[in-house]
């Protein structure tokens, strides 16, 4: 079994499998509601519209964690706003902003002769550099996640499935949607330094979509969503360590994968339990002459 755990020996490679995992555990709790909600896209724009934030906030000489917060805060207040005009829909109105501030970014970073973001590391990140201290920031964060997704989990709910609902009980669907982009930020900006807007993408989406079939209970959801995700890790980082390739993406591909077999087998499932032909009922009585026995 050297070839299975032999990778996992090195200690660069351990940090960057519980870095890893601790991302899923975070990504589990917010994709949970991003999937059940539809926002997808969103949380897409989210994560590529934090560029300008980083470019900026390195050449000045801050902390591109700041800066990616500043980013994403600028795009969930832009989204409010613009979306608020009855004539665009609201992935009009993700889309323009995510364009716009990918291409602010792009231009901060083509115009600086002194500095350039590295756009390969930005998309893929570097999980395989991941430090002790960039494990601690995960492990707060993830603690700050289970907080929110814990006091907001009934408004969370109510909003996901019917919002004039929750109007109704009083649970403030404003706020639960001000607490759950909170999540959403707080998922991507803690995670992107280390893997990279892509894989915290692929780790938001993919695994609590590909959890969705199986599970009926939203917590059997984020439980489920957690396993695939540090499973998807183990393995992409399996496969980079065989194969060369990069770790970040060999991730990102394996948890698409996951979505991809997960949606096979339902769609296997769902025909054959189609293709089963209904029982006969046995307990109808016994005829005998035309009369009941």
């Amino acid at each position: 079994m050297e070839w299975l755990m032999g990778p996992f020996e090195v200690a660069f490679v351990q940090r960057a499998l519980w870095g890893g995992i601790l991302v899923s555990l975070i990504c589990a709790l917010a994709g949970t509601w991003v999937v059940l909600r539809g926002m997808a896209f969103f949380g897409d724009a989210m994560s590529h519209g934090m560029l300008p934030g980083i470019a900026l906030a390195s050449l000045l000489g801050g902390s591109p964690l700041i800066g990616a917060a500043m980013s994403a805060a600028v795009m969930a207040l832009g989204v409010s706003a613009v979306s608020r005009s009855p004539r665009l829909s609201q992935d009009t109105s993700i889309g323009l902003l995510f364009v716009g501030m990918l291409s602010l970014g792009v231009i901060i970073v083509s115009r600086s002769q002194s500095f350039a973001v590295d756009l390969t590391g930005f998309l893929f990140g570097d999980v395989l550099a991941v430090r002790a201290t960039d494990l601690t920031v995960l492990g707060g964060a993830l603690v700050i996640a289970v907080v929110i997704s814990a006091l907001g989990y009934r408004p969370f709910v109510a909003l996901a499935f019917d919002e004039r609902k929750a109007q109704t009980l009083g649970l403030r669907p404003r706020l639960a949607q001000a607490a759950l982009l909170a999540l959403l930020t707080l998922a991507i900006v803690a995670s992107f330094h280390v893997v990279g807007t892509l894989l915290v993408f692929g780790l938001l989406i993919a695994p609590p979509a590909a959890m969705l079939p199986w599970a009926r209970r939203i917590p059997m959801i984020m439980i489920g969503a957690a396993g695939l995700g540090a499973g998807a890790t183990f393995v992409g980082l399996l496969l980079s360590w065989h194969l060369h390739t990069a770790a970040g993406a060999s991730i990102a591909a394996t948890a698409v994968v996951q979505f991809l077999l997960s949606t096979t087998a339902s769609g296997l499932r769902t025909r054959w339990a189609r293709s089963i032909p209904p029982a006969v009922p046995t307990d109808r009585p016994h005829m005998e002459y035309g009369h009941p026995s």
